[in-house]
């Protein structure tokens, strides 16, 4: 008898099969003599939609709300059901003795097989296949060590019901509101409190008054002073009377020194990355998306191989780990990184709970290389970025940490204090593996570190020169994706594998745009707040019902409870839509006409571009307007954006320069940077391709379905 490997991806299939030594290759599937593998698109089953149930479904009609299934139905992703067919047909095959589940190692994952092998019938023993990367050395002791597939029953059942729920919600939601509005809306239980969080921020900015602040700096011997009030110690005052007063008093005065303290400090690195924080520092380093990130990750991981598992929301590794670390070491340690990882290889490493922790490790680890060797110049200039930030941030937490003197001074001047610090470095320690700090953000200090010297207690510093400084008090920043991501992370809105898609979904609905880097809520936006209600819009909610569904996947919780809950949840919902008295506006409707059905479009702003829509859902034209591009200004240097179509595209900047696409190739060619309109039309591709990926994810496939109905 032979073994049904199913893994998620053609790709990861591939290196399974070579591992296996299998080399038949069939319909959908690769053959050997003791195991066959076959593979996913991402999901290639998915829960029906609502027409499937019952003709009464079919059309959208306020009265039939709520649908609540009692049988839930499975459907085969049109797109991808030959794949399905020939992943059925295997399963069925009476020498496929057992099943091997090899899909993504967590909740998705699980769904993904799972849904397969229940649409397709599925009787025969099922194994597990959990590994954290995808190197053959994983593969092969990932076999030696696979797992009984009920052990997983539980996180089936919490991905399921991560399923249904979001179906039960934003299915009926998106119906309700778009019947009782006539307009393209939706909702979710994710997606609309993250709106609303955007929404807030922006209501703090507009409403915030700004109060004028002021301080003192003295000078003295080259040493910099800073005034600070006895009581509460800060640097500023808004009454500005006083500190004209206090700079009268101690101007031409000395500074007797009190207090001279010198005290030893050590900085520990930064804990190792989990997805959340990657595609944080990414984003703030070097504007990648959420979605960016994710999808880079996954090449390095699948493709390269020299990463784990992406969709990990730990920042620790597990002990069995720490054997693994030197190979890990002599693998990344090649290019920039061999000074650092040869001096780690040469010594002991010693596994500290700062970065080793069993109880902090749930389904993966934190993101760190694999003991796959590296060629960098294999990679592409992003994936060079992304493997940058991680290997360094894997080799300073095996440093030891950075130590230095910190030296801090107070003294007063006609009865106020004044303070100043310094800092001496004695080890560098993790800082080495870095290059100019670029571990620590900068951010504004009270008192500013200087280099000081030598000073005692007691000694008098003239003051030569002060000056007061104000300021006024500034509102809280916009959100940009960084700021975003750990904004939901604290209010426990969706998953580090769900994040991603949450936001690219609030820029295709148009509920969201981005100016620069920050991200504002469109009218569209606005107007949906004042819409939906307001139990929905409360960040509560969905943390609520994530900590239930981790409850699910550990056994702790049932899922038939959680999903009464969500049922009544949803029944109040369509309450609460039907006797609210709001109405809804186009404020963005245009005087070109549909070409389709000749109504009036609507202008809209995608991420990267901007639309032309049909303000009919039921018609959904659409059509790209201008989109950003990678080319650079030669007036501005700025990102000029692309507008027309064939002969007529038109590069066009904020600054007013204005070049055709002809005109941009030929000066391109005079600097010496052959740039093709393939080249263009290429990048442009590639940046669609990547906004699609990952083909079939359950996220994105629901998210597509609820996008047919809404924008």
């Amino acid at each position: 008898m032979k073994s049904l490997v199913i893994a998620e991806k053609p790709s990861v299939a591939r290196d399974i099969a070579r591992v296996l030594n299998c080399k038949k290759n069939g319909q959908g599937a690769i053959e050997g003599e003791k195991y066959i593998v076959t593979w996913g698109l991402g999901h290639l089953v998915t829960l029906a939609d609502p027409e499937e149930y019952t003709d009464a479904w079919k059309e959208w009609k306020m009265d039939v709300l709520p649908m609540m299934p009692k049988y839930w139905k499975l459907s085969v992703i049109k797109q991808t059901s030959r794949q399905y067919q020939a992943v059925k047909s295997q399963i069925h095959r009476k020498e496929v003795g057992e099943i091997i589940i090899a899909t993504d190692a967590g909740r998705e994952g699980e769904l993904v097989a799972r849904w397969i092998l229940e649409k397709a019938k599925n009787t025969k023993p099922v194994k597990r296949l959990w590994i954290s990367s995808v190197t053959d050395k994983a593969i092969r002791e990932g076999f030696k060590a696979l797992k009984d597939g009920r052990e997983y029953q539980n996180l089936y059942d919490a991905a399921e019901a991560r399923a249904e729920a979001d179906w039960l919600v934003g299915i009926n939601a998106t119906r309700a509101l778009t019947c009782k509005y006539n307009a393209q809306l939706s909702c979710g239980r994710v997606q609309t409190p993250t709106l609303a969080m955007i929404g807030k921020r922006e209501e703090e900015i507009r409403t915030f008054v700004p109060k004028g602040y002021y301080g003192i700096k003295v000078y003295g011997d080259g040493i910099c002073f800073t005034w600070q009030d006895r009581k509460s110690g800060s640097t500023r005052s808004f009454d500005k009377d006083r500190i004209e007063r206090i700079l009268e008093e101690v101007r031409g005065e000395s500074v007797t020194l009190e207090k001279v303290e010198k005290k030893a400090k050590k900085t520990y690195a930064p804990a190792l990355y989990d997805l959340t924080e990657l595609q944080r520092d990414a984003n703030k380093r070097f504007g990648f998306s959420a979605k960016e990130t994710l999808n880079i990750m996954q090449r390095l991981y699948e493709h390269h191989k020299v990463l784990t598992y992406p969709r990990t929301d730990s920042r620790y590794l597990s002990s069995d780990i720490v054997p693994t670390l030197k190979e890990r070491l002599q693998a990344c340690g090649t290019g920039p990184y061999r000074k650092a990882a040869s001096v780690l290889i040469s010594g002991k490493i010693k596994a500290s709970k700062r970065f080793v922790d069993d109880s902090k490790v749930s389904d993966h680890h934190a993101i760190i290389p694999t003991e796959q060797y590296v060629d960098l110049t294999h990679m592409t200039n992003e994936e060079r970025k992304i493997y940058d930030l991680v290997v360094r941030r894997f080799l300073a937490v095996l440093y030891p940490p950075a130590e230095y003197e910190q030296i801090t001074v107070k003294g007063t001047a006609a009865g106020e204090q004044f303070a100043a610090k310094g800092e001496k470095i004695k080890e560098q320690g993790f800082r080495a593996v870095y290059e100019n700090n670029e571990t620590e953000d900068m951010e504004e200090e009270e008192i500013r570190n200087q280099s000081l010297p030598e000073l005692q207690e007691g000694q008098k510093i003239r003051i030569t020169r002060c000056e007061r400084t104000e300021g006024k008090t500034k509102p809280p920043a916009p959100y940009n994706e960084a700021t975003l991501l750990t904004a939901m992370e604290k209010g426990g809105l969706g998953t580090v594998a769900t994040r991603a898609d949450i936001i690219e979904k609030l820029f295709h609905t148009f509920f969201m745009e981005k100016k620069g880097n920050d991200l504002f809520i469109t009218s569209k936006g606005k107007q949906l707040l004042k819409l939906v209600p307001e139990d929905l819009k409360k960040p509560e909610l969905t943390a609520k019902w994530e900590e239930q569904l981790l409850g699910i996947s550990k056994g702790k919780r049932k899922k038939g409870a959680f999903m009464k809950e969500i049922s009544q949840y949803t029944v109040d919902l369509m309450e609460d839509i039907r006797t609210n008295e709001g109405t809804f506006r186009h404020d963005n409707m245009t005087n070109t006409k549909c070409p389709r059905c000749g109504k009036r479009m609507l202008a809209v702003n995608g991420k990267n571009s901007k639309m032309l829509v049909c303000q009919d859902r039921e018609c959904g034209y659409k059509e790209t307007v201008s989109r950003t591009t990678n080319a650079r200004c030669p007036v501005c240097h700025k990102r000029m954006e692309l507008y027309g179509k064939g002969e007529n595209q038109t590069f066009v900047c904020a600054c007013g320069h204005k070049e055709k696409m002809a005109a941009f190739e030929a000066r391109r060619k005079k600097e010496g940077k052959d740039v093709s309109k393939k080249d263009v039309q290429r990048y442009l591709k590639q940046q669609k391709k990547e906004a699609e990926q990952p083909l079939n994810n359950a996220f994105a496939v629901a998210l597509a379905k609820l996008s047919e109905s809404e924008l």
